[in-house]
């Protein structure tokens, strides 16, 4: 479903499924638990890479703005880069204002639960979190911790992978309902990985989950959701064949919508993944940096916002950038893990993964061959419209 002309492009590539899919959970939003509070590090700006290529002259002004825009992109994304080319010194500013969280990647791991790096490209796990909180929890904004012991749940959570070849991105979703094996607690639901061990224990658990390792992690709460949905204008989305122009609180309620939805939590992570490909495409309109002080504000609405590991360096964000170039919504394919349906257990309402099905998905991901993968295998993939 798309939400403006930009939309369209990313619409008509999608491939739209015909098989049946299983019906979705229609649960309690709860996650049990609890979990503890991690610092956070600033990380502040650095020289471009000399390999990456960058012009050494700044590229007229029509085209400067539209590489500042997508610069900016890569940050809200954490990997889902859309980018052609790059003013350099505009991608030095807004990298360095970027927040950093120490501490995210799990320590102590067993060997034999720590998964093989990746024979390609780079995954990242990008997370909403629904902190409940009156204040920003993540961004350089943040008034309050972007996790504290049991305050924080993780609503979304997305692997996006960038093959090695920078020919698109791949983006699936999790259900936050997942019934899976959190270390050290058993059996819950995913989101509750969050809410009892912070960045650390839901990377644990997605990479013993997926056996994929995980490069590197983004964390977005609902107060940045909002905020960058109004930076753009808001978004125009589609519901029940009607467009309807949203703000950030009217986009937060559609993103969040589970219960009257045909499917659950499988037409809700549709809905993050519509939104999510809508406000790409919107932020990438000419028209939306056309006003240079508009232009400032979305930027800085951007990059302040989310919250990435300390491992993901400047240089580090300028190189995705300038790699992943090419990179349009249009070659961007959305999906869902793949899932045998829901049941209630303890009460609650899961969503039961396909473990045999799920195998040869992650193993797709870790080759870096989840192009041949979607030639041989039916997915549940976003496509034009959802409930």
């Amino acid at each position: 479903m798309v939400g403006d002309n930009d939309t369209a492009e990313a619409a008509a590539i999608g491939r739209q499924k015909a098989a049946d899919r299983p019906d979705g959970a229609d649960g309690t939003d709860r996650a049990d638990g609890a979990a503890r509070t991690d610092g956070v590090a600033g990380s502040g700006p650095s020289e471009p890479s000399a390999s990456s290529g960058a012009p050494t002259a700044p590229p007229r002004r029509r085209r400067r703005a539209r590489r500042v825009l997508l610069a900016a992109l890569v940050l809200l994304v954490v990997g889902v880069l859309m980018v052609g080319g790059a003013a350099w010194w505009a991608v030095d500013h807004y990298t360095g204002k970027v927040d950093r969280i120490a501490g995210v990647f799990p320590t102590k791991v067993p060997a034999a639960a720590q998964p093989a790096p990746s024979a390609g490209g780079q995954t990242f796990l990008l997370v909403g979190v629904d902190s409940r909180s009156d204040l920003p929890t993540t961004g350089r904004d943040a008034k309050a911790p972007e996790w504290k012991y049991g305050a924080q749940r993780s609503d979304t959570m997305m692997l996006v992978h960038l093959p090695a070849d920078h020919s698109g991105a791949y983006v699936v979703s999790l259900p936050r309902d997942s019934w899976v094996d959190i270390p050290g607690h058993g059996r819950a639901k995913l989101n509750a990985a969050f809410s009892w061990g912070g960045p650390p224990l839901l990377i644990d658990t997605v990479q013993r989950l997926t056996k994929v390792r995980v490069d590197h992690l983004a964390v977005i709460d609902w107060d940045g959701f909002k905020k960058l949905t109004d930076s753009v204008g808001g978004v125009d989305l589609v519901v029940d064949g009607v467009r309807r122009h949203m703000n950030g609180t009217q986009a937060l309620t559609y993103v969040r919508e589970r219960h009257h939805l045909p499917r659950g939590d499988f037409d809700r992570t549709h809905r993050q993944q519509y939104f999510l490909r809508t406000l790409l495409a919107k932020v990438m309109r000419p028209s939306t940096f056309s006003n240079p002080v508009r232009a400032t504000k979305v930027l800085d609405d951007l990059t302040a916002a989310v919250s990435v590991d300390d491992r993901l360096g400047d240089s580090d964000l300028r190189a995705l950038l300038w790699d992943n170039k090419k990179v349009r919504p249009g070659t961007m394919v959305f999906m869902n893990a793949p899932a045998k349906g829901t049941d209630m257990i303890s009460g609650q309402s899961v969503v039961l993964l396909d473990p045999a099905a799920g195998a040869d998905l992650w193993r797709a991901m870790r080759e870096d061959a989840l192009d041949l993968y979607l030639q041989s295998h039916d997915v549940d993939e976003l496509g034009p419209t959802t409930p």
